[in-house]
């Protein structure tokens, strides 16, 4: 018992340096942003294994390839996103579901679509009791349409580009944040859909790990 909540009060102290250390310094500044990543046990959405690793400065490596995001980079999209309560998101890349934990304590619903069956039976177990968050299985870059429209997208991870078909899931003003991969450079960047069309703004240079799914059309050369 004693070493049980010796572990916990560890875990607790981690997730505290990571507030004060990782976040608050590089614009992690909306207060329930911070609140909510405060408050998830990120140990609980990582491997075993690698749960000292969970609240450092760096991608933990979940399986099949996969990494769960940095907490810089998914604290500066959840904060650039501009979220309010009563918004429905759509989560691209829900891994193992630490994202989708933290969004469901800062808006009314979250469609979290993750590909890998393996990485969303762990978020099922995880957040089998968080009823604002719904799981999807299928392909990242499809996005879950029969949800939209959507207040918000996120995409927690970085992508070459993103296509039509998720954009139009967003209703007209709808934000997004995600990660882009730009000459072989992550970067972060936020965007709007309007009538006109869309396009994104780059905000901040941060490592972001990289999402399957997304790479751009590349046209025919001889």
């Amino acid at each position: 018992m004693m070493a049980t909540t010796t572990l916990t009060n560890d875990f607790e102290a981690m997730r505290t340096a990571m507030v004060v250390s990782q976040l608050r310094p590089n614009a992690v500044n909306d207060p329930r942003v911070v609140t909510a990543m405060a408050r998830v046990a990120r140990e609980k959405f990582v491997p075993s294994e690698a749960a000292a690793l969970a609240y450092r400065d760096t991608s933990v490596a979940l399986g099949n390839g996969r990494s769960a995001n940095l907490p810089i980079a998914t604290g500066r999209l959840l904060t650039e996103a501009r979220l309010l309560p009563g918004d429905r998101v759509l989560l691209i890349g829900a891994a193992t579901g630490y994202t989708a934990a933290v969004l469901a304590g800062l808006v009314a619903h979250v469609v979290a679509v993750e590909s890998d069956a393996d990485l969303l039976a762990r978020a099922r177990a995880a957040l089998a009791d968080t009823a604002a968050v719904e799981l999807v299985e299928g392909p990242l870059e499809q996005g879950y349409a029969a949800g939209a429209p959507y207040d918000a997208m996120i995409v927690d991870g970085a992508v070459e580009e993103l296509p039509q078909s998720l954009i139009v899931q967003l209703r007209e003003g709808g934000r997004v944040a995600t990660g882009l991969i730009d000459r072989g450079i992550t970067r972060l960047a936020t965007g709007r859909r309007t009538g006109t069309g869309f396009g994104v703004a780059d905000f901040a240079d941060i490592e972001t790990v990289v999402l399957p799914g997304f790479a751009r059309r590349r046209g025919f050369s001889f």
